[in-house]
């Protein structure tokens, strides 16, 4: 009896804790489905002008439009795109009164020629500070310019820019070839879900499995 009673509490305590925490899950779910729609919803503000001195996290996410003239050489940022696959992000620097901006004007494929005349530019985006680099991110190919994440800092010292990116969502006129790629929250975590369905699985096998025990225990009892 002893053995049966001690199986069934550390049964119920055992399922009481998984149970627990997915049901936390499931509120920090809740909690980060909140911070994406409000960050969705700053996303699509109507566009202001750019500030004077861009603060991160004050600013992150703001909606700008601007005008400046674009110049010198661009970064390419090894990415995907979905449908069409492989390419660069182009990341340019651009003039804008005595300023040096750095902007993300969005996508080409591998194999689109792109050229970037000096040209006078409108652009609208979102101020974003990303830092894409972890430890098995590849250093970038200065020779080439070509990079495998977005860092903001490090381009910018090598662009000479603000250290900010502004990612266009729309650039006029079109530049050939380079599609915008529109920030939005696709790239930011939100795994609660899945997490909750893992700690409220192992505590319905952890219930299957004291019942389990408790029927063999009473059986070889009666037997």
């Amino acid at each position: 009896m002893k053995r049966i009673l001690f199986g069934l509490i550390v049964g119920v305590i055992g399922t009481g804790i998984l149970v627990s925490l997915g049901t936390w899950q499931i509120q920090r779910l809740d909690w980060k489905e909140g911070i994406l729609a409000e960050i969705e919803a700053r996303i699509d503000q109507p566009a202001v002008a750019l500030p004077e001195t861009p603060n991160n996290p004050r600013d992150k996410y703001l909606a700008v439009e601007f005008s400046g003239r674009l110049y010198g050489e661009p970064l390419r940022v090894l990415a995907s795109k979905k449908f069409v696959g492989a390419g660069y992000r182009v990341i340019a620097p651009v003039a804008v009164g005595d300023r040096a901006l750095m902007v993300d004007l969005g996508f080409v494929r591998l194999d689109d020629a792109f050229t970037l005349n000096n040209d006078l530019v409108t652009i609208r985006g979102n101020i974003h500070w990303p830092d894409e680099v972890d430890g098995y991110t590849p250093e970038p190919d200065l020779n080439t310019n070509i990079w495998f994440a977005r860092d903001a800092d490090a381009m910018s010292n090598v662009l000479e820019t603000e250290g900010f990116l502004i990612v266009a969502s729309q650039v006029s006129p079109d530049i050939e070839n380079i599609s915008p790629m529109r920030i939005d929250t696709g790239d930011i975590p939100n795994d609660h879900f899945n997490y909750a369905m893992t700690w409220f699985s192992l505590a319905l096998i952890w219930a299957l499995m004291t019942t389990l025990f408790i029927w063999r225990n009473r059986n070889a009892k009666k037997a």
